[in-house]
Order: structure tokens, then sequence, then C-alpha cells
């Protein structure tokens, strides 16, 4: 059949009437639009996966899935999700992901021109993670909840799965890590706790021994108390000698027991100011021993005391290092999509049309305003 030239002329006026405006801003990418999502786009599939990071020691909680976790004997350790969050998007664990080159070959062998990985144009591993933290993984954080939840984009779903299982998995290792090293540090400082304080306990015992043995004493209150029990005796005995002496002056003042019994008591009190001396005298007397032996042997009992409570804070160490202090909770594991929900190709295409007709309005109010302005 045949077109008129009344026809083709009909057509081309049609075309020439279109606003060249309208067809720049609207009809073109609105039909690269449809010719690409339609066409070209290749199916993304999605791997959802979401976990908490939560830590045995109880806490308040707000919230119904704190409340939860708090009933179970765990609590939310929202403050160590971030390093988790912060490690699944950083190149370390891209580094851990592409060994052999396995990601860049997923995204570098598949998809279309434009959503793959353009390994002829940037082969390097800067590039890779740009793409990697824009294409692949995103994370997204309920602070309410503490839950976070991992989304990673694949052309097939076994890569998406795998992919999402995999940085799980690592995220596993870096929390086992960050205990390993809490629990590490927490028994070395105990240790070293103990072993400054069983330093000071055995200088504070060698102290005391020296000064025993140099100074001839045991306890100077035990021996301050045995020498005033003595003077106590020497006294009682003088005392019963003067009373017999006096009996005898008075009945028999010739009695030959009188200068025994003067003997006797100036001999007592020799022994008396003796033992006296002894206990209140100069310099070598127990009193004046009795001051440095209570320190030294405060600073003993002080020591061991010391040395007690580190080696229990040393054995609470241990044992608290024995178990996890964080976990990593998969509250749901990543699935394996069966359909790829990506890209939505009708939304995106109402986006182009709907930015296109904004963008086509805007030019056109304000080459309308300076055509009005020029006439």
């Amino acid at each position: 059949m045949k077109v008129s030239p009344e026809a083709k002329r009909s057509l081309i006026d049609r075309l020439k009437g279109i606003n060249r405006l309208f067809a720049a801003t609207v009809v073109i990418p609105t039909t690269i639009a449809i010719v690409y999502f339609g066409a070209i786009a290749s199916d993304v599939y999605v791997s959802e996966s979401r976990f908490v990071v939560r830590s045995p020691q109880r806490q308040g909680q707000t919230s119904l899935v704190g409340a939860l976790l708090q009933g179970s004997g765990f609590s939310r350790a929202q403050d160590d999700t971030y390093p988790v969050i912060d490690y699944i998007q950083s190149r370390d664990a891209l580094a851990e992901l592409n060994q052999r080159g396995h990601i860049a070959d997923a995204y570098g062998n598949h998809g279309d021109i434009v959503s793959r990985f353009h390994r002829s144009l940037d082969d390097s591993f800067e590039a890779l993670w740009k793409y990697y933290d824009k294409h692949i993984v995103s994370v997204d954080f309920d602070s309410t909840s503490s839950i976070t939840t991992l989304q990673v984009r694949a052309f097939t779903s076994e890569d998406a799965r795998n992919i999402n299982n995999s940085l799980l998995s690592l995220s596993e290792q870096l929390i086992n890590r960050m205990n390993a090293r809490a629990a590490a540090d927490s028994v070395d400082f105990a240790q070293q706790q103990v072993d400054i304080a069983a330093a000071k306990s055995k200088d504070a015992a060698a102290a005391l021994a020296t000064y025993r043995n140099s100074n001839t004493v045991f306890d100077p209150d035990r021996q301050s108390a045995l020498q005033l029990q003595q003077i106590a005796n020497l006294q009682s005995q003088k005392f019963a000698a003067q009373a017999q002496l006096q009996q005898l002056l008075a009945i028999s003042p010739q009695n030959p027991e009188i200068p025994v019994l003067k003997t006797n008591i100036a001999a007592l009190d020799k022994q008396i100011q003796a033992s006296t001396g002894d206990v209140t005298g100069g310099k070598s007397a127990l009193s004046n021993k009795a001051a440095t032996y209570a320190r030294l042997q405060l600073d003993a009992e002080f020591a061991n005391k010391q040395l007690a409570s580190t080696m229990t804070a040393l054995e609470n160490a241990r044992a608290e290092a024995q178990r996890k202090q964080l976990y990593l909770e998969r509250l749901v594991q990543a699935n394996q999509p069966d359909i790829a929900v990506e890209p939505k190709r009708i939304k995106s295409i109402f986006v182009v049309f709907a930015l296109g007709m904004i963008t086509w309005g805007v030019l056109s109010l304000l080459i309308a305003g300076v055509r009005e302005h020029n006439d």
C-alpha cells in the first residue's frame, strides 16, 4: 500500500509542528528510557538479611525488641553495630570478598552495558570499591530497634545470596576479633596489676623481716606486754620483800635475814629499772621500735590485701574472657531471590517522563519570559 503525497506532507507537517524543546526534554529522554528499561537493562536480584549486635550485659531497654532481648538476658550493643556497618562498606570487606577476582568477575562479566562494572575502562581496586559501595551493598540501621538490614544486589540470585552470607560471616569474624582483643587486653592489664602487687607484697615482707632481724624484735606489742608482766611480778616480789623486812625490823632488828632481804630488794630494783628501760627507755626501747614496726606491718598487710584484690580481678577477667562479650545474631538469614526486583522498569520510565515534563515546563516559562521581555 502506497502512501499518498498528501499523507507524507501531513506527517512532515506534524513533526515540524512539534515543539523542539518538548522533544528534547520529554520525548527523546522518555524514548531512551523505554528502550533501555524495556529491552536492555539487566535483571538485578536483591538478597536481604537482618541482624542485631547484642551484649550479655543487661541494660535499660525501651522498645519491644529491646524488651525481648532483655528478657533473654542480653541487651543491644548499639554502639558496637556501627563498626560492623562500617566494615561491611569498607575496602577490607571487599578485599576479602574479591579474593581470586570473584566480585570483579561477577559484576564485570554480567549485566548490561550501563549497569555492569566496566573493567575495560578502569580495572583498579579503587574503582571496584566505588562500584561496590554504590551498586552492590546497602546497609540500613534502625536506631529504635537496633536491627540492621543488609541488602546485596547482583545479576544472579546465587551471587546475591552468597555475597550476603559472606558479609555476615566476615562481620561475625570481626566481632570475634573485637572480643578477643578486648579479652586479651583485660587479662593482660589484670596480670600486670597482679605482678605489681606481688612485687610490692614481697618488698613489704622483706622490709619487715629485715627490721625484725636487725632490731632483734618479733612483735613489739607482745614483747612489751611480756616485759610489763615481768615488771609487775618483780614489783610484787619487791613489795613482799619490803613488807617482810619491815616486820623483821619491828620484831627482831638483829635478825640475820635482814641483810639478805635488803640485798634482794636492791636486786629487784635493778631488775625493775632494767626491764622498764627495755620498754620505755632509749632508742633501743620497745616503745620506739613499735612505731616503725607497726608502719612496716601495716604496709605488709595493705600489700597483701592489694595482691588478693588484684588476683580476684585477674580471675574475673579470665572468666569474662572465656565467654563472648558481643554477639552478631542473625534475625533473618540471607535469602535467595527467585525473581528480580530491580530495576523498577515502569517506575523508572515514569520518573524520566515526569522529570522531562518538569524540565520542559520550567524552560518553557523561562523562554516565554525572555521573549516577552524582548517584545
